[in-house]
């Protein structure tokens, strides 16, 4: 085998990821309450990422995970080296009757660097990737949205341009939730390491015409 072909992975998940939710209580894998419905991120390393989002209002639940490549199941390590495409990504189930897409990408945007492929800060390889995963007509269109506005900012600001990764996911591929150890990591290690924070500039929101939002509906998690 070549050392940098894709990893097989395994045919079942992870064994030991828990039921729920360490800090909100609620269900890791769904199903969730009706007008739930499900966005995948991906901002660099996934322990300071997801909790950016268990703090965010209307938020049901998040969790930590891969998605984006070809690897079924992989572990931390197999996605650390690269050979398994997947992002470090965080599934945020929110209720849409209590928040929505923009006001949650705001947060995205803001609180790290999606100028930079494949990095965030001394953090280096493709799981580091920044990335948007919708799984609603709704959500695509705040992605491109948000992208196109921030990315604005940014470069009147005199950065380079954004390349976060826009894909619905069910191109992207399922989300396969992280070991136990991942979920809401900073909770459990409230000193562990974040590299996560405001970088300095501001996502305008209110980009996507409300008589454009199509009907309200619940989803599963993306598989």
């Amino acid at each position: 085998m070549r050392h940098d072909a894709p990893l097989p992975g395994r045919a079942t998940p992870l064994p030991g990821i828990p039921e729920r939710h360490a800090v909100l209580d609620t269900s890791l894998h769904g199903p969730w309450p009706e007008g739930t419905e499900v966005m995948t991120v991906a901002m660099g390393c996934f322990w300071g990422a997801e909790r950016i989002f268990w703090q965010s209002p209307g938020v049901v639940t998040t969790a930590a995970g891969y998605q984006g490549g070809s690897t079924p199941n992989p572990t931390y390590r197999e996605v650390c080296t690269g050979r398994t495409g997947h992002t470090e990504a965080v599934l945020v189930a929110y209720d849409r009757r209590a928040t929505d897409p923009e006001t949650l990408l705001k947060a995205f945007w803001e609180n790290h660097d999606p100028t930079t492929a494949n990095r965030q800060g001394n953090d280096i390889g493709t799981q580091y990737r920044s990335a948007i995963y919708w799984t609603t007509e709704e959500q695509e269109r705040a992605a491109r949205a948000t992208a196109q506005a921030f990315g604005e900012v940014l470069r009147a600001g005199g950065h380079g341009p954004v390349v976060t990764e826009l894909r619905p996911a069910s191109e992207a591929g399922p989300f396969y939730y992280a070991e136990d150890e991942h979920q809401q990591y900073l909770h459990k290690n409230p000193w562990g390491y974040c590299n996560h924070g405001p970088n300095g500039y501001t996502c305008p929101v209110g980009l996507v015409p409300q008589d454009q939002l199509p009907a309200q509906s619940s989803v599963a998690p993306p598989d």
